[in-house]
């Protein structure tokens, strides 16, 4: 039967065939079913919803892989594992997308009204909106599918409705009316994360605005000129000496019949500009704050598309922003008030929809007081009810909490969930659950049936999606999933949304269920390019985790995502770091192919006794022993880079480059005990690896686990199903009585002594087929003993035919190494001619010391460092590294060398 399974078995490993079949029997199984009826601790997660109009880019997939990796980890441990898909329904982005299909059919939301508006956006969520799902399960990630929600299903739909009339009576939603940051050609309020900063050239203008009743001027620089014709003062600082008599005085605004008044405010910085600023409260920021500690008249000069209104004299009224801001310009240098312009490089806010700059606005909006929800929220970061990982991101967290502003909330769009205000003929609020809830309500203060209007805005996506991690398990009814699997375990995310969604999480979790929504968030890096630049397509350095998939496979990236998310750096990612990956991937099938071709014979149920196995089948129990106590306890830190990179160095490093190749003359052993001890200890030590890899490469793992487990089903002459998927299989647990410390200790000298003999051979430039001789002189009968009992591991490990111990006199004519407990000598003579090979080396470190000097030279010019490109400049500093190590490993092989004698 062995010969049956495996006498075809594959000499490549191929993910993409593998890939797709066992992603479809985990689903057809629902391997990734919680059950909220079971007795097991539950452990969940709520995936960070992405936008229905996304595609998996290559932040997606780290995020995502780290939570895969953490609930397979977490159902192997035995919990009830509940991790929750869902998308969000991106209000802006998704309507965007639907009215660009409505352009090609020259219509417009318009011409079809909200209701059929909606409709189609719906269509469009049918047919297109599971593509990110798509993407993510041929990633390997394995949430809860049969518990898959959307930000605009009935159930949140409801939550978000209760959550805002609920905070609205507590007077904690409320109408203001405050500068947004507003696009002017989606024509709605927009969050900060969804407004684009960009450094660009622009310019500085300088204007004179002349004192009332005088011949003096005081100069304003501003790189908004088109906006002075709604300024209703000019800040100076109060300690500016330049400016202290003025304070009081008004200036006559240039263009127009107003009087603006100087005011002391430290907002203005003498040392920018002229250290006079003007004051614009409805279309700056900070303005609007001076605005208010001053109590300044504010005068909205733009209409929703930005073109100047009727507040603008009229020769500007109708005006988009940059023809006033020209024709301001040209007026104001016909006047002589224009005294210069500078070129300078400053930040400009864009929409990252629209691609249009962003323009404050003043406008009513909905609000939420977040600074009274805050106060719990912080709380419960500073108390420990919530630890952040790593744990300096709660600073950040405190300092957005402790200086939060008011939570704009609605947007002047279709797509989304309609505010739940309805307005009499008066203008009377109805805040209710429901249309008819709100004309009970309105009867029962009109004292008849009156005709109500819904406001037309929708809530922010933020606004639903920070109710995410209950109102997904069915909040405000107390559900069975509600009451077993909230709060939940852990929140992973990236540190750009702490603010925007974990922070608005908190606030909402602890207010709407007395408790915290998570335990524990996890932020990970942002993914950069190999010379650690942000990835932009602008820059051509993206790398599409989707073509990295069908070129590598999905094992590939996620294994070399999660060995870098190191916590507290962003990751620098290459093709050549996944490629690397990919070998390794390549070896365990390599290695798992090794052993499986070698089972004849193999018999799972042959008892033996552990105490009486060779001590490098001790010491390869206890490494793997050592490897599951070490990976339980970085799990639990939330690192994920050193259980990648300890299961990488034990399969490469520990299993494959040693255990492996000491078993080799056992497999072939006519001893059959010796031969099934080996086989057993080998498929156990692979088993156990392979459930260690499983949560971060699921593919390979599952089609050896499995085949392993058809080879057991098949000996054992058993019909039917085969033994269960690795999904479910348990994790290594740490045994203690597998533990030699003894042997391990004898294994890692003897490991010494073969790396000692190899790094001699490559010094000297031994060809791998020729075998040398070795004369060892121990320090001691019992490491004599150790090395005498040894030998063939030696010998097979070290291309070595001869080992011999010698006295204290020290043997002629050797290249030497000293160990703790050992000397070893190896002989020169038949191996190289000495002096030939001192001149060689002699010359080669003549050519790198030109080489040097060349590249030395170059980093000494200030041109070549000014002038060249970053990544030029690194490439030489790394070529004279690269030249200096090897030439001090040169020198210390010429000072083994001139020490024969």
């Amino acid at each position: 039967m062995a010969e049956d399974l495996y006498s075809q078995i594959e000499k490549s490993y191929n993910p993409q065939s593998l890939e797709q079949k066992w992603y479809k029997n985990w689903t057809e199984k629902k391997y990734y079913s919680s059950d909220n009826k079971s007795a097991n601790k539950p452990f969940t997660i709520v995936i960070p919803p992405p936008n229905i109009t996304g595609s998996l880019h290559i932040g997606h997939a780290l995020n995502n892989t780290l939570q895969d990796i953490i609930i397979r980890y977490k159902r192997m441990k035995g919990y009830d594992c509940l991790w929750v898909p869902g998308t969000d329904h991106a209000g802006i982005a998704t309507q965007m997308i639907v009215e660009r299909e409505l352009g090609k059919e020259n219509l417009s939301k318009e011409d079809l009204g909200r209701e059929r508006f909606i409709e189609r956006v719906w269509k469009w969520k049918s047919q297109s909106g599971s593509q990110i799902n798509n993407q993510l399960k041929r990633l390997g990630a394995l949430p809860d599918w049969g518990k898959e929600r959307f930000t605009l299903d009935e159930g949140l739909s409801d939550a978000v409705k209760k959550v805002f009339v609920d905070l609205y009576k507590e007077g904690l939603i409320y109408k203001d009316k405050r500068l947004v940051n507003w696009d002017v050609k989606l024509r709605t309020a927009v969050s900060d994360l969804e407004v684009d900063k960009r450094d660009v050239k622009g310019k500085l203008w300088y204007i004179k605005y002349r004192v009332e009743d005088s011949d003096l001027f005081i100069t304003v620089a501003t790189t908004r000129p088109e906006t002075m014709l709604g300024d209703t003062a000019v800040a100076v600082h109060p300690k500016d000496k330049r400016y202290r008599k003025l304070v009081g005085k008004f200036v006559l605004l240039p263009l127009t019949d107003r009087k603006i008044q100087i005011i002391a405010d430290e907002y203005s910085d003498p040392e920018k500009g002229s250290g006079a600023v003007k004051i614009t409260p409805a279309h700056d920021f900070n303005d609007f704050e001076v605005g208010r500690r001053h109590g300044l008249e504010i005068i909205d000069i733009f209409d929703e598309s930005a073109f100047l209104n009727s507040n603008a004299p009229k020769e500007y009224a109708g005006l988009s922003r940059f023809d006033a801001r020209d024709k301001i310009l040209n007026n104001l240098e016909e006047l002589g008030l224009l005294e210069k312009e500078e070129d300078i490089i400053h930040v400009v806010p864009y929409g990252d929809r629209s691609g249009e700059i962003i323009e404050p606005r003043l406008t009513y909006q909905w609000y939420v007081d977040a600074k009274e929800l805050a106060r719990d929220a912080l709380k419960a970061v500073e108390k420990g009810d919530i630890k952040f990982h790593p744990k300096y991101w709660e600073n950040t967290y405190f300092e957005w909490m402790r200086n939060i502003e008011p939570w704009c909330i609605s947007r002047q769009i279709w797509w989304g969930h309609q505010v739940p205000v309805w307005y009499g003929p008066d203008e009377q609020i109805f805040v209710e659950l429901s249309e008819e809830a709100a004309h009970r309500a309105a009867k029962k203060h009109y004292g008849n049936d009156t005709e109500l209007t819904q406001d037309s805005d929708v809530l922010d996506t933020w606004f639903s999606s920070g109710l995410w991690p209950f109102s997904t398990l069915g909040w405000p009814e107390k559900t069975q999933d509600f009451k077993k699997y909230y709060p939940t375990s852990v929140l992973i995310t990236g540190f750009d949304i702490i603010f925007f969604w974990v922070a608005r999480m908190i606030m909402m979790g602890i207010k709407f269920t007395g408790e915290v929504p998570f335990k524990d968030v996890y932020i990970h890096g942002l993914i950069r390019d190999e010379k650690g630049e942000k990835m932009s397509k602008t820059k051509g350095n993206v790398i599409d985790p989707l073509e990295i998939i069908d070129e590598y496979g999905a094992d590939s990236l996620r294994f070399s995502l999660a060995a870098m998310a190191s916590q507290g750096r962003d990751i620098k990612l290459s093709f050549s770091i996944i490629k690397g990956y990919r070998n390794f991937i390549n070896k365990i099938w390599n290695a798992s192919r090794f052993l499986m071709l070698n089972l004849e014979g193999y018999n799972p149920e042959f008892v033996y006794d552990k105490q009486k196995i060779s001590i490098f089948d001790k010491w390869i129990l206890t490494k793997l022993n050592n490897l599951i106590k070490e990976t339980d306890t970085d799990f639990d830190n939330f690192d994920y880079d050193k259980v990648a990179n300890k299961i990488y160095q034990f399969i490469w490093g520990d299993f494959c480059d040693w255990y492996i190749e000491i078993t080799k003359s056992k497999l072939r052993s006519e001893d059959d005990t010796e031969r099934q001890i080996t086989q057993d200890l080998l498929v156990k030590v692979l088993t156990s690896s392979l459930q260690l890899m499983h949560p971060f490469t699921p593919f390979i793992t599952e089609e050896i686990y499995n085949r392993l487990q058809q080879f057991r089903v098949s000996l054992k002459s058993v019909t039917g199903e085969i033994t269960k998927s690795i999904v479910v299989s348990a994790y290594p647990t740490f045994n203690e009585s597998e533990v030699f410390l003894k042997e391990y200790k004898y294994v890692e000298f003897l490991k010494q002594i073969v790396v000692s003999i190899r790094n001699i051979r490559a010094e000297l430039g031994v060809m791998p087929a020729q075998r040398i001789k070795i004369l060892i002189h121990p320090d001691s009968d019992k490491t004599h003993d150790l090395i005498s009992d040894n030998k063939h591991f030696i010998y097979e490990l070290a291309g070595v035919d001869s080992v011999e111990f010698t006295g204290d006199e020290k043997p002629k004519n050797c290249v030497t190494q000293v160990l703790s407990g050992v000397e070893i000598f190896v002989p020169v003579e038949g191996i190289i001619d000495l002096d030939s090979e001192i001149s060689r080396i002699n010359r080669e470190v003549s050519k790198i010391d030109v080489d040097l000097k060349f590249i030395e030279d170059k980093l000494n010019n200030k041109k070549f460092i000014e002038r060249a490109p970053k990544e030029i400049v690194e490439k030489e500093k790394n070529k004279f590294k690269e030249l200096s190590d090897n030439k001090s490993r040169m020198l210390e092989v010429l000072k083994r060398l001139s020490e024969i004698n």
